[in-house]
């Protein structure tokens, strides 16, 4: 299992959540994982229902089995100050430059600074050890920018690699793309049963692939529970009418004189199923897309009455149950 897992995902389709219950599934059993937001949402501590998360490393859950999730929303502002301080020791110059507003405007205006800020910084949690050389954190979970954008910002560090020759700038971004594009990470896309999210995956993982870098696996997400078969589906399409008021009657839904109570739902019933048949027949196209782009494909459960702290840990139990984690 690569120790850093980046999920990405066309707006809407859940990639927080899903990086969230990741994150989660994989600290099970002891394991200690750090959840990376770069998007400065604060959607990590909405999921959690805790305060807003500052730039520090804070445990916000803890999973089972005894491990333990932290969380850490990276501020680009305060990260580009750590890495003045790390490779040119500016120290106060570092602060003096904040309030000059020299730091906004190399973290708002400079090509590409922002995104080797937000990648190195999740690098860097990914190869740190401790005292005894052991690793902090046995997995690094990204919430990451959506799919349109996801290969530019994981590859900014190659461009920067190659504009800076020489120098700390140089080997900085070298040592962020080793990990980015080695065993220790794999990038998964979240997407849903409908034809946009997955025409976006599609493209998402091709310029991943174009770019070197390693894809994981397809996260299906809120995947609505299989209510009649395609077998079933076909009785609906030729059951007659009158069949169908029969069958209610007898099941107690009112008489089968015509306009009883059991005819008059009839055609809603019919209409129900016939739209229901459509998205059917949607998600098995959909399905068979991204059968075709040679990937793991994980399917996760809708939870009907919304997503909260629970349904979080109840998908990170499917998680595991599908041997992701």
């Amino acid at each position: 299992m690569s120790r850093l897992q980046v999920v990405s995902g066309k707006g809407g389709t859940g990639k927080t959540t899903v990086a969230a219950a990741l994150a989660l599934a994989l600290a099970t059993a002891g394991k200690r994982t750090l959840l990376v937001e770069v998007e400065g949402r604060q959607g990590i501590a909405q999921l959690f229902e805790t305060e807003a998360l500052p730039y520090e490393e804070r445990k916000i859950a803890v999973a089972p089995g005894g491990g333990e999730v932290y969380a850490l929303a990276i501020d680009p502002e305060l990260a580009l100050l750590d890495y003045l301080q790390m490779f040119y020791k500016l120290g106060g110059a570092g602060r003096a430059l904040k309030k000059l507003g020299a730091i906004d405007f190399a973290t708002t205006i400079a090509p590409g600074v922002r995104d080797v800020l937000l990648t190195g910084k999740a690098c860097e949690a990914v190869r740190r050890k401790d005292r005894a050389g052991r690793f902090v954190y046995d997995y690094v979970v990204m919430d990451a920018p959506p799919t349109g954008r996801i290969t530019r910002f994981l590859n900014v560090n190659d461009e920067v690699a190659g504009l800076a020759r020489i120098g700390p700038i140089h080997n900085q971004a070298q040592a962020v793309m080793r990990v980015l594009k080695s065993r220790e990470t794999a990038v998964h896309l979240v997407t849903l049963l409908e034809e946009m999210p997955v025409q976006e995956t599609a493209d998402g993982i091709a310029e991943l692939r174009a770019a070197g870098l390693p894809v994981g696996r397809v996260m299906v997400n809120m995947v609505r529970p299989e209510v009649l078969d395609a077998e079933d589906l076909g009785r609906v399409r030729t059951l007659p009418r009158a069949s169908l008021a029969r069958a209610l009657s007898a099941a107690g839904l009112g008489g089968a004189r015509r306009g009883g109570h059991a005819e008059r739902l009839v055609d809603p019933l019919l209409d129900q199923a016939g739209q229901y048949a459509a998205r059917y027949e949607l998600e098995q196209e959909q399905r068979a897309v991204l059968g075709e782009l040679d990937l793991p494909l994980h399917e996760l459960p809708l939870l009907i009455e919304g997503m909260d702290l629970a349904g979080l840990y109840e998908l990170a139990t499917e998680l595991r149950k599908q041997g992701i984690a």
